[in-house]
C-alpha cells in the first residue's frame, strides 16, 4: 500500500536549512499494522505527514496504493486523501463547536454522502466505539478517553483502507491508552492498515512490525514474531 525509495524532506529558511528525512525506504502492506519510533525531531511526524499526502517529500519517490504522488499538488492529494485515510492525533483535533456526533459526520459531509447515509454511518460508529450516549455532548464535556473514543469514530467512520496515528495514546492515561490501543489493534484484524507514531513501547507491542527513526534514517527494523503478537492480549 505503501512503498518510499530515497525519500528526502527538507525544510528551508533564509538562514537554515533541516534535512528532516535523508533517503527512507519505506514498504507498508495492506492490512499491516506499523509503529514508528524514535526520538523526539527525528522525522517521525514529518514521515506520516507525507504518507498521509499533506506534504510532498523534497525529493525521492512515494507511490501510495499503486499511484506515484510524489509530485502531486495540493488538491490533488487532497482528491486522494478522501475517504482512503483516516487520522488521529494526540490532541484529538476535534471542533469544540460541533457536538459529537456532528464531528463524526463531517468527513462524510465533505463526501457528498447524502443525510440518511451519513446518519446511518455516524450512529453505528458511534455506537461501536462505546460512545452513543454522548452524541449530542461538546468535545469539552468529554473525558481525554472519550474525546479519543470520538476522533477514532469520526477517522474509520467512511471506511478507510489506512489510518494514521500520531501518539494516539499520548494525552491518555494508561487505562483510556488500552482501551484506544485495542481498538486500533481490532480494526487492524478486520483489515485496515495502520501506521503509528509512539514514543510508547507498551503501544508498539500491538504493532507487527516497528521501525526505528534516528536523524531522518531508518536504522532497524523489527519484525514481531507470532507468539509475541498473541501476548499483546496480556497487557
Amino acid at each position: 500500500m505503501i512503498v518510499t525509495q530515497n525519500l528526502v524532506k527538507v525544510f528551508r529558511t533564509e538562514e537554515v536549512e533541516t534535512t528532516a528525512l535523508n533517503n527512507v525506504d519505506l514498504h507498508v502492506e495492506k492490512s499491516e499494522f506499523v509503529a514508528i519510533m524514535g526520538p523526539s525531531g527525528c522525522g517521525k511526524s514529518t514521515l506520516l505527514n507525507i504518507v498521509g499526502l499533506l506534504d510532498n517529500p523534497s525529493s525521492g519517490r512515494f507511490v501510495f496504493d499503486g499511484i506515484d504522488v510524489s509530485l502531486y499538488k495540493e488538491s490533488q492529494r487532497t482528491n486522494l486523501r478522501k475517504g482512503k485515510i483516516g487520522f488521529v492525533f494526540q490532541s484529538f483535533n476535534l471542533i469544540d463547536e460541533l457536538t459529537v456526533y456532528e464531528n463524526v459526520e463531517l468527513p462524510l459531509i465533505y463526501l457528498g454522502l447524502k443525510v440518511s447515509e451519513r446518519e446511518q454511518l455516524v450512529k453505528a460508529v458511534l455506537e461501536r466505539m462505546k460512545i452513543g450516549h454522548r452524541r449530542n455532548h461538546f468535545p469539552q464535556q468529554l473525558s481525554g478517553g472519550q474525546q479519543q473514543r470520538v476522533a477514532i469514530a469520526r477517522a474509520v467512520v467512511a471506511g478507510p483502507r489506512l489510518i494514521l496515528a500520531d501518539e494516539p495514546t499520548g494525552n491518555l492515561d494508561s487505562k483510556n491508552g488500552l482501551e484506544v490501543m485495542k481498538l486500533l489493534s481490532e480494526l487492524n484484524r478486520e483489515g485496515t492498515t495502520i501506521v503509528m507514531v509512539t514514543h510508547n513501547e507498551r503501544d508498539a507491542g500491538f504493532a507487527h512490525r516497528i521501525v526505528h527513526l534516528f536523524d531522518g534514517q531508518i536504522v532497524s527494523e523489527q519484525q514481531k514474531q507470532a507468539f509475541e503478537l498473541a501476548g499483546v492480549e496480556s497487557y
